[in-house]
C-alpha cells in the first residue's frame, strides 16, 4: 500500500466540507493549544475558477477558548493536480501540488519562515504540518482533515487518486 495517495485533480478533491482537528505547540515555552471546527471549500463567485476555503471553529490556548476563522482562495495552478493558494485579499500564500500525494511549501513572513508539509492518505483524509521558525515564532501546527460525509451527501470523487 502506498504511503501517500496521489491526487489528479486537487480542486475536485478538496471541494466540500471537512472536519478539522489541529494541535499547536510552542517549542520554546512548551505551551500547547488546539483548534476544532470545519473547513468548507466552495466555488468562487460566478465566472471565477477555483475554490473559497473558509475555516471556522474554536481555538483553545492556555485554557481559554475563543472563536477562530480564516478564509483562503485556492486557484487553479499549472495543471489539475496543482493549486495556487492565496490569502483572502489575494496576496500569495503558497503553491500546492498533490499529484504525488505529498507536497512541501514555504511561505516567508517577515523574518519567520513557514514550511508546510501536505500529505494525502486517501479520498477522505489529508494532513498539513506547518513548522514556523524565526525570531518571532517557534511553532508546530498539525492539522488533520476528515471529509464530512454528512455535509457532502455522498459526492462522487472520480478523477482523484
Amino acid at each position: 500500500m502506498a504511503e501517500f495517495w496521489p491526487v489528479t485533480d486537487v480542486l475536485a478533491y478538496l471541494a466540500g466540507s471537512w472536519r478539522v482537528e489541529r494541535t499547536v505547540r510552542d517549542l520554546v515555552s512548551g505551551a500547547a493549544g488546539s483548534f476544532s471546527g470545519t473547513t468548507v471549500f466552495e466555488a468562487l463567485g460566478e465566472g471565477e475558477a477555483g475554490l473559497l476555503h473558509h475555516e471556522s471553529g474554536t481555538f483553545v490556548w492556555e485554557g481559554v477558548a475563543r472563536p477562530a476563522e480564516r478564509t483562503l482562495r485556492f486557484l487553479p495552478g499549472d495543471g489539475p493536480g496543482r493549486a495556487d493558494v492565496r490569502f483572502s485579499d489575494g496576496r500569495p500564500f503558497h503553491d500546492l501540488d498533490l499529484t504525488s500525494g505529498r507536497h512541501i511549501a514555504d511561505h516567508p513572513c517577515a523574518a519567520d519562515l513557514y514550511r508546510g508539509e501536505f500529505t494525502v492518505s486517501d479520498a477522505d483524509h489529508w494532513r498539513t504540518v506547518w513548522r514556523v521558525g524565526g525570531p518571532a515564532k517557534d511553532l508546530v501546527l498539525t492539522t488533520d482533515y476528515t471529509r464530512d460525509d454528512e455535509q457532502d451527501g455522498g459526492r462522487d470523487y472520480a478523477g482523484t487518486g
